[in-house]
């Protein structure tokens, strides 16, 4: 060989560099995913039973409302209003199924819920709510979330509409309990 060729490296690489180097990137992964793509939430209450029981556990998906927004129907995960969490204190995030969207108005009457005058078949919640609630329009860019125990829920019947940039992500699946592992479906 030539002295200008290059000579090959003998040396073997550090398997701490190697370690260190495949923690860092792992944890670049999954903070990234977590933060822009999908996490992972439970069900602290029982505000969306019998679709979701106390301790489920979900992948909320993070995507989907950067192209469309969210449909009626929807499970979403959903930062509350700020005026419902006094300052300087954590706020958790909420659950709750979309039921008006921008320009829908919404009535809950006779333990009905009514979207545009024409009453929503909803054969998931728990029971009839036994409130009266509206008629209201729901607002540009914000949505009217219920949970589906309506009558044991905290949601926009009691503190109104969610902002549409509060919003998480979308419910997709379970995967906690094992018997209960499932896409939600709208």
């Amino acid at each position: 060989m030539s002295p200008s060729s290059p000579q090959p490296s003998s040396r073997r690489p550090n398997p701490w560099v190697e370690l260190l180097q495949t923690v860092a990137l792992s944890v670049v992964l999954a903070l990234g995913i977590r933060h822009y793509i999908a996490e992972a939430r439970y069900i602290p209450s029982g505000s969306m039973e019998p679709t979701l029981q106390i301790n489920d556990r979900l992948v909320i998906e993070k995507v989907t409302y950067h192209f469309n927004p969210p449909r009626r129907g929807d499970i979403v995960v959903f930062w509350p209003p700020a005026s419902l969490t006094p300052p300087g204190q954590h706020r958790d995030a909420f659950i709750k199924r979309v039921i008006g969207i921008p320009g829908d108005v919404v009535e809950v009457r006779n333990g009905q819920v009514y979207v545009n005058g024409s009453g929503l078949k909803e054969g998931y919640i728990k029971e009839a709510p036994n409130y009266q609630w509206g008629p209201e329009r729901v607002p540009e860019s914000s949505y009217l979330v219920l949970g589906d125990n309506r009558n044991s829920s905290y949601d926009s019947h009691a503190w109104g509409f969610v902002p549409s940039q509060n919003i998480i992500g979308k419910a997709m699946v379970r995967f906690w309990p094992p018997q209960r592992l499932g896409w939600l479906e709208n």
